[in-house]
């Protein structure tokens, strides 16, 4: 057996591990009783634990060293990248630590759901330093190791070959036109008039409205399902990806459009090619890229007017209110393209998203590289959002700092990979349009065309390429902001 087959058939081991461990924190967040927590975390840190071992087995270094002599072909060399990109992630972070942090942020995370409601800062603050700390101690060591800032090292996780100077260039830029169109386009909306929903709406009547939208995007539900969580996920492993949202029995509109979000995330991990299954390269290229598949669905598509025809259609017939205003094609387009300035940002509209990103970067990177301290983020939080969005979060912890779930368990680094996906679904949109009649597709109920240049360009692609790469193969040129804004302008001006 060579080298790099024996590589491939450890990296394929791996892998079922990490399908375990997937449907362990799917069932964590979806359906295990709140008296499990405890031995969960245990038994998810131990796991990780043995994950961790397999992935730093000694003879693993003398593989990749003869598997790089032997002949391989340009898919295998891209594989053989991508193993070995991993086992390095690996090394760099002792096992001790990679418990310890499991344990911490498995803690954090459980105590969070219940802090948060009751909006306690004091209480989630002392978890929340354990976290804090470990994740500061293995950015140091990714630092030293890959010879990068605390920040980008962690940034490198999530966004290989992404850094701080790229992205503060970036939403530098953002910043100096985004908060003029966030005012014109309000100023435009004043005189719109919307219906909001009233009454009742059945978290079993929203879950088959779901499904019904899920269909329309040619999920394939013998390969996943849908599910409900405290907070909107997607999860599992492409033969069994799981995704969640969560219900409002007082409105439907966010629910909705939350699952038209993370069945893009499915059907990216669906359309991933079975040649490379259970290997690094036949994964999703990064969470950058993993977005720009969530956000084309729920930006491009999903708020597009055509797909807002189906879910007037769709919702009025699931609700029984073919005659309520509310269900109406242009007022739900009014929904949901409304602009305001509002806390939370899983809830925010498209164009005052960047911002809620933005701030979240600027915090995490000054926490992991050590110029601010855990204890600064509410105050900070606070100066921000009044900055950007001119609303305060003094004493607001629960829609202020403590309302995202990554911070929990050590996540950080992965806030920019929303924007960045924005930015890239635009680009994808911008190129597409020229091959493709996007909203005639849309409108004809059939988006196969749509989903066949996806596949084409970036599903099947997997982590063939590097990211700028993939994004280069798939729109002739790199990352383009002036897309986004483009697109931005277009729909709301």
């Amino acid at each position: 057996m060579s080298n790099y087959d024996k590589l491939t058939s450890h990296y394929q081991t791996l892998s079922h591990f990490n399908h375990a461990q997937a449907m362990l924190g799917w069932d964590a967040a979806a359906n295990m009783p709140s008296g499990g927590s405890e031995a969960r975390s245990n038994a998810m840190a131990e796991l990780s634990v043995h994950i961790h071992r397999l992935s730093t087995q000694p003879q693993l270094e003398e593989w990749f060293g003869n598997a790089e002599q032997e002949p391989l072909s340009t898919e295998q060399k891209a594989s053989l990248r991508e193993m070995k990109r991993q086992w390095q992630q690996a090394t760099m972070v002792p096992e001790d630590l990679v418990q310890a942090q499991s344990i911490a942020g498995s803690k954090c995370e459980h105590a969070w759901r219940t802090q948060r409601q009751e909006n306690d800062w004091t209480g989630f603050e002392k978890n929340w330093k354990e976290v804090v700390a470990l994740s500061r101690e293995e950015a140091k060591i990714r630092g030293a190791a890959l010879g990068l800032t605390p920040y980008d090292a962690m940034l490198d996780k999530y966004e290989p070959g992404t850094t701080t100077a790229s992205l503060n260039t970036l939403f530098t830029d953002v910043k100096t036109w985004l908060p003029e169109l966030i005012e014109k386009v309000l100023e435009k909306q004043k005189s719109e008039s919307i219906l909001l929903p009233s009454g009742i709406f059945s978290t079993e009547t929203q879950k088959a409205l779901g499904l019904e939208v899920m269909k329309l995007l040619q999920f394939d539900f013998d390969r996943g399902r849908l599910d409900q969580s405290v907070h909107p996920f997607c999860g599992g492993v492409p033969t069994d990806v799981r995704i969640t949202t969560r219900y409002d029995e007082q409105d439907f509109v966010q629910a909705l459009m939350g699952i038209v979000h993370e069945t893009g995330h499915a059907r990216y991990e669906q359309g991933l090619p079975n040649a490379f299954a259970g290997l690094p390269v036949g994964e999703a290229r990064s969470m950058g890229v993993h977005e720009s598949q969530s956000l084309f669905f729920e930006m491009q598509i999903g708020r597009s007017k055509p797909f807002i025809s189906h879910l007037s259609r769709l919702s009025a017939d699931a609700f029984n209110a073919h005659n309520d205003p509310v269900f109406a094609e242009d007022n739900l387009y009014k929904i949901y393209t409304q602009v305001e300035k509002g806390f939370i940002r899983v809830d925010a509209d498209e164009l005052t998203y960047p911002a809620h990103v933005i701030l979240r970067y600027e915090i995490e990177r000054d926490l992991i590289n050590g110029v601010i301290e855990h204890t600064d983020v509410p105050a900070l939080w606070d100066e921000k959002m009044q900055a950007a969005l001119g609303i305060s979060t003094k004493d607001n912890y629960k829609n202020g700092c403590m309302q995202d779930i990554h911070w929990t368990d050590g996540a950080f680094g992965y806030f920019p990979s929303y924007t960045l996906g924005a930015m890239y679904a635009a680009q994808y949109k911008t190129t597409m349009i020229q091959n493709v009649d996007f909203g005639a597709a849309i409108q004809s109920g059939d988006l196969s065309p749509i989903f066949q240049w996806l596949s084409d360009n970036i599903w099947s692609q997997a982590s063939l390429h590097t990211t700028d790469e993939l994004v280069k193969r798939a729109t002739g040129e790199t990352l383009n902001a002036t897309h986004f804004r483009k697109h931005l302008e277009g729909r709301y001006l």
